[in-house]
């Protein structure tokens, strides 16, 4: 073949970028770049020129020139306008991109260039995004435009402007997520949202002794007893009594009470005995049925009554509801029981004395309307089981004592207003023997307490005078201030064991998944495989323990933080999302995985234990 002279140039000469071939484009940019050029190239260019831009190739090796690339959404772009703060938005054409229809921003106070949005539009005029800088905060107090903030101060108010931004004390608005712990009220206002610790997560600590101390003496034992070891249906006697004297004032008999435990639903109960009775009319222990009728939050609930000879003796034995640690108002607040008696007089508020009479009253109007009466009324009978709040109690053993009594059930409904006038002076009086010197109690009843419950304690001694009807309907109409001002206070107490029961909901729920996590992590053996928790989801579940349970610092201390524990075990029961790292003891093995696949495995984990008792069933 004949050479013309030229060897032609081939594509990939041309694009390889051989040394030997270069064109002119690219010799004149090399020659920009390294500053060199003879004196035409330095008259023809200058600082001011703009810079040299190659032109791509044709396939005949003929320059081309550069054809801008325009992108075909272009065409359905609105067309450009300057926007200002008071022309709205304008858009002849929908684009394939789409921006919410919001508010323009207008600046408050900057010298700035208006803000822009990052894409999804403009940002809104309101500042929910800038706490501290508000319209209507005047100039020259925190959160005012040019004055500094202080986005630490305890004052809510001053540091945002007057608006609650950091309510949730984590300084971004988010959604309630269920598996966190949600305070319910009341709330106390003292403490600020960074003293909060780890007792607003369970119950009160005093609270919680109280029941732990109620748990422990309904369950005390009395070893090495001469007591019976079995009184008809009940069991593991217990006597409650502080004294050990013989008292037969009141029913006529000598009077023992004891904690027991039934045998047919193992529950526990207060025994009252009635030592030396013996029963000659069938229908007198019948009586009791009809007290089984009264249910009422302010009366001890009777339940069975029944003879026995497990005493060594005739006796007689009441079955009521037991009450640990319950005090008579006669120990609370008139010494009985106590090993000195000459302790100084305790003056009983008017506002307690006032709950004494709204329960009792209560208590009264329930028995009374079961056409029955109460016929026990004194100090001595009278239980405070908790803070203010009283049973009556041995109601109905009177009944069954002094069955052949005479007198109407009209006549012992009058003489329980009087009883119950007696047991109020008594207290306020701090006089156990109010009736050896009524006048004496009465003055000092008087100095001490207003002219309405004075003139309440008189009308309720004067129930037994027919000048009017005296019933307790008509007392509880008198004192209906007074039973609003205890009901308005069993409201508040209400919301109190709410909000500490509800500290209490989410424990129960992570006792359970910590429990399906041990019954899976490290079992020895399960269906012969010895490695069966260390291979599978098992492994991972593992791994998640120790990322629970034994993470540590940067020392190598164990961190201990209840707040860690409690996050990660709610997220493990809600399966959120979330996503964690988890690395094996050897640093091995690495897993990024979701509480909600480790739910999955926990689940299926624990559902293949339950295989065998489905095989036995």
């Amino acid at each position: 073949m004949a050479s013309t002279g030229k060897p032609p140039l081939d594509d990939s000469r041309r694009t390889t970028g051989s040394p030997k071939m270069k064109t002119r484009g690219e010799i004149g940019w090399m020659n920009h770049l390294e500053g060199v050029g003879d004196a035409a190239n330095k008259k023809r260019f200058n600082v001011d020129s703009p810079s040299f831009t190659p032109s791509l190739l044709s396939g005949n090796g003929a320059s081309t020139p550069k054809k801008s690339t325009i992108s075909p959404k272009a065409a359905n772009a609105a067309p450009f306008q300057p926007r200002t703060a008071a022309s709205p938005r304008q858009e002849t054409a929908t684009p394939d991109w789409t921006v919410a229809d919001v508010q323009e921003f207008v600046p408050q106070g900057f010298d700035v260039a208006p803000l822009q949005g990052n894409g999804n539009g403009g940002i809104p005029a309101s500042n929910a995004f800038d706490p501290f800088v508000s319209a209507s905060t005047p100039l020259g107090t925190p959160g005012a435009v040019g004055v500094p903030t202080n986005p630490y101060s305890h004052d809510p108010a001053a540091a945002l402007g007057g608006t609650a931004f950091f309510g949730n004390q984590t300084g971004f608005q988010q959604p309630v997520q269920y598996h966190l712990y949600a305070p319910i009220g009341p709330h106390s206002q003292s403490t600020l949202g960074y003293q909060r610790n780890v007792h607003d997560l369970f119950l009160p600590s005093d609270f919680r002794e109280e029941l732990q101390k109620k748990a422990a003496a309904t369950l005390q034992t009395l070893p090495n007893t001469q007591l019976p070891s079995q009184v008809d249906y009940f069991h593991s006697l217990v006597p409650l009594d502080l004294t050990h004297q013989k008292n037969a004032a009141t029913f006529g008999y000598p009077s023992w009470v004891y904690k027991a435990q039934s045998s047919k639903d193992g529950n526990f109960y207060a025994l009252r005995r009635l030592e030396g009775f013996r029963l000659t009319n069938e229908k007198a222990i019948r009586s009791v049925q009809a007290w089984k009728r009264v249910c009422n939050g302010s009366v001890v609930t009777l339940h069975d009554a029944f003879t026995s000879r497990s005493f060594q003796d005739s006796s007689l034995i009441f079955v009521t509801d037991y009450h640990p640690l319950s005090k008579t108002l006669a120990e609370q607040h008139l010494g009985a029981g106590q090993r000195f008696q000459n302790r100084p007089n305790t003056h009983i508020p008017e506002q307690v004395i006032w709950g004494y009479m709204t329960q009792i009253a209560n208590a009264v109007k329930s028995i009374h309307t079961n056409g029955l009466a109460a016929r026990v009324l004194e100090p001595s009978k009278v239980l405070l089981s908790g803070k203010n709040r009283i049973r009556l109690n041995a109601c109905g053993v009177l009944d069954v004592v002094q069955f052949d009594s005479q007198r109407t059930v009209a006549d012992l409904q009058r003489q329980d207003l009087v009883n119950f006038g007696q047991l109020i002076v008594a207290l306020g009086a701090n006089q156990p023997n109010m009736m050896h010197s009524p006048t004496k109690a009465m003055e000092h009843f008087t100095r001490a307490y207003s002219p309405q419950l004075k003139n309440s304690v008189f009308w309720l001694l004067n129930g037994l005078q027919k000048d009017q009807d005296r019933t307790i309907d008509v007392f509880i109409t008198g004192i209906s201030s007074q039973l609003m001002s205890t009901f308005d206070s069993a409201l508040h107490l209400d919301d109190q064991l709410t909000s500490d029961l509800s500290r209490e909901l989410e424990n129960g729920r992570l006792v359970r998944l910590m429990t399906k996590l041990n019954f899976v992590n490290e079992r020895p053996e399960y269906e012969h495989d010895r490695q069966w928790s260390e291979t599978g989801e098992r492994y991972f579940l593992k791994i998640f323990r120790d990322y629970v349970f034994h993470q540590v610092d940067a020392q190598g201390d164990p961190v201990v933080d209840l707040g860690h524990v409690l996050a990660c075990l709610n997220k493990l029961d809600a399966g959120t999302d979330e996503k964690i790292t988890l690395i094996s003891r050897d640093e091995q093995n690495c897993f990024i995985v979701s509480y909600k696949e480790i739910k999955k495995a926990l689940e299926s984990s624990f559902q293949s234990l339950m295989k065998p008792a489905r095989r036995m069933h």
